[in-house]
């Protein structure tokens, strides 16, 4: 970085931080009203804080490395999904979910399950929701961030730390993040977001356009071995513009084209059955249902404010694939080198590993096979001989049979109780923003300087948003459960000590998700709020929906979803994760439907009622909103 870079970037994450806080300086965190000031703002958010808030408290970098990694593999624009569809979604949480939990007066969404089944399911969905929280987004977002600065700052050093250590960029971050929600509070976080939302969509966009730039300025020999239709040749990239080398060499028929929204069946990613069911659930979960997102719109000053904010956000993210996911794909078209150098060096413990003789089986990619087919065989006829099968002949060594023999192989380990030291890869595809950054950004201009700071404020925000909602869950659905003489002041403090602990086990959990066990960081965070997405949207849909469900049907879906979603990740593997939440949804649903029927409520439940809120609707909202569901459609029509 120049000197400029530094002074920009210092200047405007201090100034981000700084009106946070000042924002914030006279929250009555002692008096009557210090638990709502510190953790729902006062109840005083207007719409434009509440839809910047939702979008910079979403967009982090596990959109930037995860969703662009993703995008620089196989799955291209399909990963724009989890954006559009939330788009419907917001719409939807903003006219459905939201006047409810208004009117209630909640703090957490924990407690809306107490009013409306029992305090055992808020205490059970407390307690897994503030686990989730910390062990998978929290923690993935520090290693996401700290990929960004390991990729960009390799071979640097700030105070005697490599900064090239993913370990040590985690703890930069989560100190950072902690100290700010330690002492602002939501409110903080709120007025911080507004300009670090504004900022992060400025920045995307310096990428994208930087990134398609280059696109037109790169040597079409290098560029044609990254083309995914077999059409495009040479000359034609060579009379091409930018954009048109773009589509020329991602739209090519399906399964191998990137810029196809739906998938076949068999992907193992997003089917085009999870368009159907499957991807609703994590996206109504998310937006409807997640305390870290759904907090910002709890603080709202009315319900009109709050669905002005929420089809706001809703507007943003139909932007956000242009600045992420598109991105991602050309960071594969422009730099799969540097992608493929980055894996070697996250291979090269494993390689030293089977060259020493190990006893333990290796897995590897189909991508790993293609590049480095002898080695591959190598490692199918080690596996072959731990587990006393046939080896690969000279003439079965096609990359696809070499990578299809090794999974059928890696398969049998459980049984055969030989343990798989690990996966090799054919290129970092969370690197893939990362690289983008390093290899786009030219040091002195100032740009570069305002693009990570961007970036790392986002990072900052996200985490400040799940750290003070997981000490939200835990000072409000917990301790003062436990504790109802608790004053103000004490409830506070409470959760200013939560999130130094949530961020030491976030820290301590970070450094290992590099490991290729996990996969792509993105498909982590979502296959993991599995164990708890189906079952809580389930009964919150019967709590909304269905007035005479019986109060155990919460206490039932919230137990029987990780059991099922558990079964069919070990039993049926081959089952996308996505599809894998459809059907622990709709048997989680026939079994609450079958229990309301045997033994419904003989009178509705009463929920409470906030007098204080203004509950008219927002006409505007309405408008707005219908233009949104529109604009979501014609994308999909378009990007078919």
């Amino acid at each position: 970085m120049g000197g400029i870079d530094i002074l920009v970037f210092v200047l405007f994450v201090a100034s981000v931080i700084g009106i946070g806080l000042w924002k914030s300086k006279d929250e009555e965190t002692s008096g009557e009203k210090g638990a709502q000031e510190y953790f729902l703002a006062g109840r005083g958010l207007t719409w434009w804080l509440v839809g910047f808030s939702l979008i910079a408290a979403n967009i982090s970098t596990e959109q930037f490395v995860g969703m662009s990694g993703e995008a620089a593999d196989w799955l291209g624009m399909a990963i724009a999904s989890y954006e559009w569809m939330a788009a419907i979604t917001l719409v939807v949480v903003a006219f459905v979910f939201l006047p409810k939990f208004l009117k209630s007066g909640i703090y957490t969404i924990p407690e809306f399950l107490e009013y409306r089944y029992n305090t055992f399911a808020r205490t059970v969905m407390a307690i897994t929701t503030m686990i989730i929280l910390v062990g998978v987004p929290t923690a993935s977002v520090i290693f996401s961030g700290a990929k960004v600065i390991s990729v960009f700052f390799q071979g640097q050093s700030l105070l005697g730390f490599d900064l090239g250590s993913i370990t040590v960029g985690c703890w930069i971050i989560g100190i950072l993040a902690a100290g700010y929600v330690f002492a602002g509070g939501l409110k903080a976080c709120a007025w911080a977001d507004l300009i670090q939302g504004a900022a992060l969509i400025v920045g995307g966009g310096i990428i994208a356009y930087l990134a398609l730039h280059a696109l037109g300025a790169a040597d079409p020999q290098e560029l044609i071995t990254t083309a995914r239709n077999s059409e495009v040749t040479v000359e034609s990239l060579e009379r091409a513009t930018s954009l048109e080398r773009f589509f020329a060499l991602n739209k090519g028929e399906l399964p191998d084209g990137k810029l196809h929204m739906v998938r076949p069946l068999d992907d193992k990613k997003i089917p085009w059955s999870a368009l159907l069911i499957g991807l609703w659930i994590p996206n109504f979960f998310y937006w409807g249902l997640n305390q870290y997102i759904t907090q910002r719109t709890l603080g709202s000053k009315s319900l009109a404010e709050g669905q002005k904010g929420i089809i706001f956000a809703a507007f943003l993210k139909l932007v956000i694939p242009f600045i992420v996911v598109i991105p991602g794909i050309l960071a594969f078209n422009l730099y799969n080198g540097d992608l493929k150098e980055l894996a070697e060096k996250k291979n090269q413990h494993l390689l030293t590993e089977l060259d020493a003789g190990s006893e333990k089986l290796f897995d590897f990619t189909d991508r790993y096979a293609e590049a480095n087919p002898e080695k591959a065989a190598e490692i199918v006829n080690h596996n072959a001989t731990l587990l006393a099968e046939f080896l690969l002949e000279g003439d079965d060594r096609e990359v696809i049979s070499i990578w299809g023999r090794n999974t059928e192989l890696v398969a049998m380990s459980e049984a055969k109780k030989i343990p798989v030291a690990g996966k090799l890869v054919g290129y970092d595809y969370d690197a893939a923003f990362p690289t983008l950054l390093k290899n786009l950004l030219v040091p002195g201009s100032g740009v570069l300087g305002f693009v990570l700071a961007a970036i790392f404020g986002a990072v900052v925000s996200s985490l400040a948003s799940m750290l003070n909602s997981a000490s939200t869950i835990f000072t409000m659905d917990i301790y003062y459960k436990l504790r109802k003489s608790a004053s103000q002041g004490e409830l506070v403090a409470v959760g200013r000590t939560c999130t130094i602990i949530f961020v030491l086990i976030a820290l301590l959990i970070a450094p290992n998700l590099g490991s290729p066990k996990f996969g792509n960081i993105f498909n982590y965070i979502q296959e993991f709020q599995g164990f708890i997405s189906p079952g809580v949207l389930a009964i919150f849909v019967f709590g909304l929906l269905v007035h005479r469900a019986p109060r155990s049907v919460g206490t039932v879906g919230l137990l029987l979803n990780p059991v099922l979603y558990g079964a069919l990740k070990v039993f049926a593997p081959q089952i996308a994760f996505l599809d894998r939440m459809a059907i622990c949804f709709g048997i989680i649903l026939v079994v609450l439907a079958i229990m309301t029927k045997l033994n419904p409520l003989p009178v509705p439940v009463e929920l409470p009622v906030n007098e204080s809120m203004n509950l008219e609707e927002s006409s505007t909202a309405k408008f707005w909103g219908t233009v949104v569901v529109i604009l979501t459609l014609a994308l999909y029509v378009v990007f078919f």
